[in-house]
C-alpha cells in the first residue's frame, strides 16, 4: 500500500527515480562496482569477475533483499550478500574490506550530485522566466506596499527582478554547499582504512576516479553530516523564497486587489462555490515549505553522532533526504506552472495606485521642499498634515497641496503636479533590474562552464 503522498502525488519521475527503493539500491550497487574495480587494478580480481557482477546487477529482485534484510537485519549486509550469492565466485570479493557507510554514503555522494542538477535546472529556467518578465513589466506602475499598506510606487518588473536576484543567490549558495557535500567516504569501519593496509589510500583512489568524486579528506565511520545538513537547510532557504512568491501572488490574486492571478483554466475551485478562483498552485507551494523547514531541525540533529558514529541518523535520513528533494522539486515544478500561467492586470494596478488619492507621493513632496532650503524635519511635518488634512476631507493630496499657501511659496502649480505624479517618483528601477538580470546571468555563465567542463 502507497501511505506517502511523495509516492504517487508529489515530486517528479525523475526525481522519484534517484529516491526509490531500486534506485538507491542501484547507486549503492554502483559503489560496490567501483570497489571492484578497484581490487582489479591490484589484481585480487580479474574482469570477468566483474562483467558477472555487472550482469546480475542488471535485474535487481527487490523481494529477494527484503527476505535476506529480514534474516540478516542490515539493508546493506542484505544487499551485499544478494549480490554475492547470484554473482557465485565472481562475487568473492565484493564488499571486501568495506564498511556499509562506505557505500552508503559514497551513493549519496552520486545521488545528491543527480538530485541537485535536477534542481538547478529547474532553479535555471525559473530565473529566466523571470528575468524575462523583469523586462517585459519594466514600465507597469503598480504600488510598493509595506506592512501591508501602501507605500511608495514601484513597478511590477521591479517586484520580480528581486525575486530573480534572492533566487540567484539560492543557486550560488547551492553550488557552493556542492564543494563540501559531493563528496566520497572511502575509508572504512572507523574511517583508518585499516582493512585495506597499505593499499587504503590506492583504493580510495581508484574507487573515486571510476565515480567521478573526490573523497572527504579525513571521516569515521561515515561522513561528517554537516554537509547534509546544510544542503537541506540550502533547500529550506530556496523553499522559503518560493514560498514568498506564492504568498505575494495569494496576496494580489484578492478580488479587493485582483492584480496578478493563476491561470486556473477549467480547474475548479470549490466544490459548492462555482464561481471560485482559488490559488491552489500557490498554495501547496507555501504548504509544502513548511514540511521542508521543518526537516531542517531533524538534520541539524544528525550532526552529533556518538564517537566514530552511531545509527541515530540512519533511520531519519531515510526520510528527510528524500522527502526534502522531491518536496522541492515539486515546488519548483509548481513555480514553472505558476510562472507560466501567471495572469497580470495592469490597469488594477493603476486603479489601486490611486486609491489613496496621491497620498503615497508625500515623501515626493518632503524631499523636494528640502531641496528647495525647508529644514528637511520641518518638510516632513508639512507633509504629514497634508496627507492627514486630505485623509479625513476624502481629498487628494494634490488638492491640499495646490491650495496650501506654504507649498505655493516654493512651487508652481505645475512643479506640484509633476512632484505628485507616481510615474515620476519611480527612482532607478530600470537601472537596478538589469543590475539583478546581470547577477543572475553571471552566475549562469559559470554555471554553464562548469558543466562544459564537467562534460568534458
Amino acid at each position: 500500500m502507497n501511505i506517502c503522498p511523495l509516492d504517487w502525488r508529489y515530486g517528479s519521475d525523475e526525481m522519484r527515480k534517484i529516491f526509490s527503493r531500486e534506485g538507491i539500491i542501484r547507486y549503492r550497487i554502483q559503489v560496490e562496482i567501483a570497489l571492484l574495480y578497484a581490487l582489479k587494478d591490484l589484481g585480487y580480481v580479474s574482469q570477468e569477475d566483474i562483467n558477472v557482477v555487472e550482469k546480475v546487477s542488471e535485474n535487481i529482485d527487490l523481494s529477494e533483499i527484503d527476505k535476506l534484510e529480514e534474516k540478516l537485519g542490515h539493508d546493506v549486509m542484505a544487499m551485499v550478500v544478494w549480490l554475492a550469492e547470484k554473482s557465485g565466485e565472481s562475487g568473492r570479493f565484493i564488499h571486501f574490506g568495506a564498511t556499509s557507510y562506505d557505500i552508503v554514503d559514497t551513493a549519496y555522494a552520486l545521488m545528491f550530485r543527480d538530485a541537485l542538477n535536477i534542481i538547478e535546472r529547474k532553479l535555471l529556467e525559473i530565473l529566466d522566466t523571470l528575468s524575462q518578465m523583469s523586462i517585459k513589466y519594466k514600465d507597469t506602475i503598480m504600488i510598493g506596499r509595506t506592512h501591508g499598506q501602501h507605500a511608495l510606487p514601484i513597478t511590477l518588473g521591479f517586484k520580480f527582478a528581486n525575486y530573480v536576484y534572492e533566487l540567484s543567490r539560492s543557486l550560488e549558495r547551492i553550488k557552493d554547499t556542492e564543494r563540501r557535500l559531493i563528496k566520497g567516504k572511502f575509508a572504512g569501519a572507523v574511517g583508518t582504512m585499516a582493512a585495506w593496509g597499505d593499499k587504503g589510500r590506492i583504493i580510495e583512489e581508484k574507487v573515486m576516479q571510476k565515480l567521478g568524486l573526490t573523497p572527504h579528506e579525513i571521516s569515521t565511520q561515515v561522513a561528517p553530516r554537516d554537509g547534509f545538513a546544510e544542503i537541506i537547510s540550502d533547500l529550506a532557504i530556496l523553499a522559503s523564497q518560493l514560498d514568498r512568491f506564492a504568498l505575494e501572488v495569494r496576496e494580489l490574486m484578492r478580488p479587493e486587489i485582483r492584480e496578478l492571478s493563476e491561470g486556473v483554466g477549467n480547474r475548479v475551485g470549490s466544490s459548492t462555490m462555482p464561481h471560485k478562483e482559488n490559488p491552489v498552485t500557490a498554495e501547496k507551494i507555501s504548504g509544502l515549505a513548511k514540511v521542508i523547514r521543518g526537516l531542517c531541525l531533524t538534520e541539524l540533529e544528525n550532526i552529533p553522532l556518538w564517537h566514530e558514529r552511531d545509527l541515530t541518523n540512519s533511520s531519519s535520513e531515510r526520510i528527510v533526504l528524500s522527502h526534502a528533494f522531491l518536496i522541492i522539486d515539486e515546488m519548483l515544478d509548481s513555480m514553472l506552472s505558476l510562472l507560466h500561467n501567471l495572469i497580470v492586470y495592469p490597469e488594477n494596478m493603476k486603479k489601486n495606485i490611486e486609491i489613496t488619492k496621491g497620498l503615497i507621493m508625500a515623501e515626493s513632496l518632503m524631499i523636494n521642499l528640502t531641496l528647495k532650503g525647508m529644514p528637511r524635519h520641518i518638510a516632513h511635518e508639512l507633509s504629514m498634515k497634508l496627507s492627514r488634512d486630505a485623509e479625513n476631507k476624502g481629498r487628494s493630496l494634490l488638492e491640499e497641496a495646490m491650495e496650501n499657501e506654504v507649498i505655493k511659496k516654493y512651487f508652481t502649480a505645475d512643479e506640484i503636479r509633476r512632484i505628485l505624479d507616481p510615474n515620476n517618483y519611480l527612482g532607478q528601477t530600470e537601472y537596478l533590474i538589469q543590475r539583478a538580470i546581470k547577477y543572475y546571468e553571471k552566475l549562469k555563465q559559470e554555471y554553464n562552464l562548469k558543466i562544459q567542463n564537467t562534460n568534458s
